[in-house]
């Protein structure tokens, strides 16, 4: 064996240099600091052995004060007993930040275009890197699969605690995934992600720190739906379990006593009936109540806590014991408070952003808003990026519409294809996307993947108003009362009406389409609404016409069938097929029967699913279901065009955005709780 003998004064310089305080590093200066295994991000003691450093941790001065708006929050304790024992560390993008200040957000409404601002506070267990390909730890440390993808295990971070100190262990994800997400007392039906082939899972939890998934049926995306989706993967039992009547004996009796019905009315106060996580607490709101309940709003991981919520807004402040810290020790976020204001008219959020009332805005914006954006940013001092889009706007006919000769029509499938020829797509790119764009049929998976013959995103959409004349011609639809629009084939006289929210779908396009289908003898009647009135309209099935933006990409489908399955999304997406749906659900015995195609996607998604990724058998199967969207059109394409993103030029590390992208949960890979404001 070889020796090496150092001098006392190589042992001493080696010494300083591992008990050297951390230095600023950045992704803009690495200062020579070695990658790590995940991109942008290290654990603790894998940063310390590349820096050749030891972390001496910082906090928020302000934090003390923050934490007295969390009602029902102890005592503030030193930061050493808030961080887990080992913090993920964060490599912020341009500077390390300074704290303070109050970030500005802007959305519609209520639940309604606030799926961006909540996103740049979002946490679960795992999430994608900026590069859009990679997963990274996030509230789990670390994670591995078995070989056959039919055993998931999580390993959590010791010492990590929820907002208001307690700590947050595996029973967490367990009491989430029994107690919350199976239990149809909570959630009416359990979500395609917590099943494997409509199959439920089993959650051990050998440890504190340690999480296991049994999986029925392999299922390689559950990690992707981690990655990616609002819905996280852990709730405090050791707040909400006290109201859960499975968890808590006297569960009842401790709710009546606030003046619930029981428990479960207190849990749904708190967590929702759903798996949302932007739900409004209404203890923020009833004065009644508020006094007798413990807190205000239940405990989270995320990076800010709600501390009012009213008709107009939202506030919150930063979360006492954030899990997160910057390459200097500092824990983050460095943004004190965030500030959420409504505005559902289009207009009035375009003039706020043009006068600079807002530090960051994604969601809800159209590239018709473009040009005025662009004109102000001189004056206003913003940025606004176009960025690449994963979903585009579609169009859906109501295959089971109440009226039963309108239902004929819309689920007659050269009726769909006449009126998707009939968008002039090339004229909608020029106008609406201002060249920037381009036409493509919706095939269900966004980027096309590989084993999808890309000419699947061609079928239907050549313009061709003549050949949409005849084959609406050959259905029957003609001109009988000489108005200059076509009748149902009986007779009774049709009106598309086209109500269409902003949030999800830019009026511009929905008035140039509307008059190609007009030019085609179908009378149209365009309205904006609201999205809760969009959304209201749809659920009870009243819809002509679902407009919507569309789009995953093969990651989150190998997690989530949403897409593929009557209705085809969620309540915040586009829906049709309501009564398909309902057929579905109840086994038969209520609802509308689907057509075979229909059956064999909702059973392609499932084989999709199971099969290894990559392999032939994937492909084949993935490439049958794009081709039953594209030659079923249940949703109509049209132009896939870039998106804005604006913020303001003092919110400090506001990456590039590889996408404008509900569908990797919008700033989620871009580490908002690294944002900051300078003065």
């Amino acid at each position: 064996m070889k020796h090496i003998i150092l001098s006392a004064s190589a042992v001493l310089l080696l010494s300083t240099a591992a008990n050297a305080a951390c230095n600023a590093v950045t992704h803009a200066d690495m200062m020579g600091v070695a990658g790590g295994e995940f991109p942008g991000q290290y654990e603790l003691a894998e940063y310390e052995a590349a820096a050749g450093c030891t972390m001496e941790f910082s906090g928020n001065p302000e934090m003390a004060d923050l934490n007295s708006e969390l009602r029902g929050n102890p005592d503030l304790p030193d930061l050493a007993d808030r961080l887990p024992s080992e913090p993920l560390v964060v490599v912020p993008y341009e500077e390390i930040g300074t704290y303070g200040g109050t970030m500005h957000a802007l959305s519609n409404a209520t639940e309604a275009g606030t799926s961006d601002f909540l996103s740049t506070r979002h946490v679960n267990l795992v999430r994608y890197a900026d590069d859009l390909n990679t997963i990274v730890p996030n509230i789990a440390k670390s994670w591995e699969w078995n070989d056959d993808f039919t055993q998931l295990t999580f390993h959590l971070r010791a010492g990590h605690k929820w907002s208001d100190g307690a700590p947050f262990t595996s029973a967490d994800v367990k009491f989430w995934y029994d107690n919350l997400s199976l239990d149809s007392k909570v959630i009416e039906k359990p979500k395609d992600y917590v099943l494997v082939g409509g199959e439920p899972m089993t959650v051990d939890t050998p440890d504190d720190t340690t999480v296991v998934f049994n999986l029925p049926a392999p299922k390689p995306g559950l990690l992707a739906h981690f990655a990616t989706s609002f819905a996280q993967g852990f709730q405090p039992v050791h707040f909400l379990g006290q109201y859960h009547p499975d968890i808590n004996p006297d569960a009842d009796a401790l709710a009546a006593e606030c003046g619930f019905e029981n428990g479960l009315a207190v849990l749904s106060a708190y967590f929702g009936s759903s798996d949302w996580t932007d739900t409004p607490s209404p203890m923020l709101n009833s004065p009644d109540k508020v006094e007798c309940l413990p807190k205000d709003t239940h405990p989270t991981l995320e990076s800010h806590v709600y501390v009012s919520d009213t008709t107009e807004g939202r506030k919150l402040v930063a979360n006492p014991y954030f899990h997160m810290v910057d390459t200097t020790g500092q824990q983050l976020p460095y943004i004190s408070r965030q500030d959420e204001l409504y505005a559902n008219d289009n207009e009035v959020r375009l003039l706020k952003l043009v006068n600079a009332e807002a530090d960051y805005k994604s969601q809800s914006l159209t590239l018709g808003g473009a040009p005025q954006l662009m004109d102000g940013m001189d004056a206003g001092e913003y940025t606004v990026q176009l960025a690449p889009t994963i979903a585009m706007p579609v169009f859906s006919f109501n295959v089971t519409s109440e009226d039963a000769a309108k239902r004929e029509v819309f689920g007659n499938i050269e009726f769909r294809k006449a009126m998707s020829i009939a968008i002039n797509r090339d004229e909608l790119n020029e106008v609406a996307f201002f060249g920037q764009g381009e036409p493509k049929q919706y095939i269900g998976f966004s980027p096309t993947p590989d084993f999808v013959d890309p000419g699947e995103t061609q079928k239907h959409i050549a313009y061709d108003p003549d050949g949409a004349k005849a084959a609406l011609d050959a259905l029957g639809m003609a001109d009988t009362d000489g108005d200059g629009f076509r009748e149902l084939p009986g007779g009774d006289k049709l009106v598309l009406n086209m109500q269409f929210a902003t949030q999800g779908i830019g009026g511009e396009v929905v008035e140039l389409v509307a008059q190609n289908w007009a030019d085609v003898g179908i009378q149209t009647a365009v309205k904006e609404v609201t999205p809760d009135e969009y959304r209201s309209a749809q659920s009870s099935n009243q819809l002509d016409v679902g407009m919507w933006e569309k789009g995953q990409p093969v990651g989150i489908v190998l997690g989530n069938n949403e897409l593929w399955v009557p209705p085809f999304e969620n309540y915040f997406g586009h829906r049709t097929g309501m009564l398909w749906a309902e057929w579905v659900d109840t086994s038969g015995s209520s609802g509308v029967e689907p057509p075979q195609w229909v059956k064999d996607l909702t059973a392609d998604v499932d084989a999709f699913q199971s099969a290894v990724p990559g392999s032939d058998e994937a492909g084949e199967i993935g490439a049958r279901m794009a081709a039953a969207m594209a030659d079923n059109l249940p949703f109509i394409g049209t132009v896939q065009a870039p998106n804005i993103i604006y913020h303001r030029n003092s919110l400090v590390n506001v990456a590039e955005f590889k996408t404008q992208s509900y569908e990797y949960y919008r700033t989620y890979p871009y580490l908002a709780p690294q944002w900051f404001l300078k003065q």
